[in-house]
């Protein structure tokens, strides 16, 4: 649609500098990525980088098998396809796409197969309701490890999202999520950047450009309290997370992440 193509673009302007920002966060939660995993929202992909890699017999710096047995992208806007199966392929990921969801994609998955390469699925769908969870997510499940990245402020039913995330999990599974959400209080302890940053006026300022922010960024609200909605929700044995104000540009000061990870319930 015309929605996701001006998303696609605005995403492929400031993509870069909301991942630099945010790598600081990534490289000490994506290392204990694992096993069966499935990304919400992946985009281009840029957060491979922090995943577990290995050399491979080719030589080549690979994502690694030993650690990471099967990856499943849910990717909602097609238009990142293309750039999403390039990184994916560059960290030595086998992809395939999900035709039951993606039968009006032009892509095509790898050419070439190898015993040293991960399998990767490309899937359209969200989690904002159990009908658009796609079914062959709900039937390679469970899963023991869980990725949103700045996903669930576009989400249309963020809690239920969450919900389908518990479901999806294995018992004792592990979900890593980094996200926006609206400023923090002044003092909280569980900022760990930019505490020197007025969360209080810039959380006004966050809900003075929110309609705006939210109809360029394709549903993006920037005022949500995330994290505050994932410890809310039942199934979770631990849920741990930090605050960082960002700082540098003008744009950054609207985008302050919460990110760390929860474990459900072994039960």
């Amino acid at each position: 649609t015309t929605l996701e193509f001006m998303f696609y673009v605005v995403w492929s302007v400031v993509s870069s500098g909301q991942d630099a920002r945010a790598n600081k966060y990534r490289k000490n939660l994506w290392p204990d990525v694992y096993g069966k995993v499935i990304e919400l929202g992946p985009g281009f992909g840029v957060s491979f980088d922090h995943l577990p890699h290995k050399t491979a017999r080719n030589g080549q710096f690979v994502i690694n098998s030993d650690v990471i047995k099967s990856y499943t992208a849910v990717e909602p806007n097609p238009f990142m396809f293309e750039k999403l199966q390039a990184n994916a392929e560059g960290h030595g990921f086998c992809v395939n796409y999900d035709l039951k969801t993606c039968m009006d994609s032009n892509n095509q998955g790898t050419a070439n197969d190898n015993s040293d390469y991960v399998p990767f699925t490309i899937s359209r769908g969200t989690f904002d309701d159990p009908e658009s969870v796609p079914q062959t997510v709900w039937d390679n499940a469970p899963y023991d490890t869980v990725i949103t990245s700045f996903s669930l402020c576009t989400a249309r039913n963020p809690q239920e999202s969450i919900k389908n995330i518990v479901k999806l999990l294995k018992p004792g599974g592990t979900y890593i999520f980094i996200e926006h959400i609206l400023h923090p209080p002044p003092g909280d302890l569980l900022v760990v950047d930019g505490s020197h940053i007025n969360g209080a006026f810039w959380g006004r300022m966050q809900k003075l450009v929110s309609p705006v922010w939210n109809l360029f960024g394709h549903g993006c609200y920037i005022t949500r309290e995330t994290e505050k909605s994932i410890i809310s929700t039942p199934g979770w044995d631990s849920v741990e997370y930090k605050y960082a104000r960002i700082g540098g540009d003008i744009l950054s000061y609207f985008v302050p992440m919460a990110f760390g990870k929860a474990i459900k319930s072994s039960q």
